[in-house]
């Protein structure tokens, strides 16, 4: 149980535009004093890793940021912006959508919030395998213009060190895929069904 508690009634909306929302928070602490605090209120999101297994590969896309004006190496992802959506569902159709993939086997490795000190998206993993064509259906300009990209698993820590993958969420998403892979005891007979050959392998050196 909190010792702190947050009163709706003196909190109020700054901002409402698109998905996001600002709202300056009130609560009060042990202490029994007010405090206040700006936070960013988002719809939450998912992140899937497609894995090959007989490469041992993580498919991504690398695509404009405008946030960062980079382009960025990251895990297909996406807003639960569809109301009353299962992350589940949400995971499917983003893979479909950023990548064009569909996948048999859809396992969920966790959740975690992406910034809580000022933010309360909560962002759940999925590992997907079983991976074959589906519809590809790019949303907006950045998705339409994204590269498809490969990197080995094993490759992960060498790939932060050379700055080649510094997005939190592919971070968080390639580590608890490596974690839940080391811990199958017997491996799963999954299959897939695409050319590698249409992801571009990204080195790690």
């Amino acid at each position: 149980m909190s010792e702190f508690s947050v009163d709706p009634s003196a909190s109020v909306l700054q901002y409402r535009g698109g998905f996001l929302g600002v709202e300056t928070v009130a609560y009060s602490g042990p202490d029994g004093q007010v405090h206040q605090r700006d936070v960013v209120h988002h719809p939450g999101a998912v992140v899937i890793v497609p894995y090959l297994a007989e490469t041992g590969s993580i498919l991504l896309i690398e695509q404009y940021r405008v946030a960062t004006n980079m382009e960025m190496l990251e895990l297909p992802a996406g807003k639960r912006d569809v109301e009353g959506e299962d992350p589940h569902d949400c995971a499917v159709r983003e893979l479909e959508e950023e990548l064009g993939l569909r996948a048999t086997s859809m396992v969920h490795l966790g959740s975690f919030f992406n910034s809580p000190g000022f933010c309360d998206e909560l962002t759940h993993v999925y590992l997907a395998r079983g991976l074959s064509r589906g519809s590809w259906n790019p949303q907006g300009a950045e998705e339409a213009l994204a590269k498809r990209r490969s990197v080995a698993l094993m490759n992960l820590e060498r790939l932060m060190a050379a700055g080649k993958i510094i997005d939190a969420k592919t971070i968080v998403g390639m580590y608890a895929t490596r974690s839940y892979l080391d811990d199958l005891a017997i491996p799963e007979n999954i299959v897939d069904d695409i050319e590698a050959e249409d992801f571009a392998v990204v080195e790690s050196g």
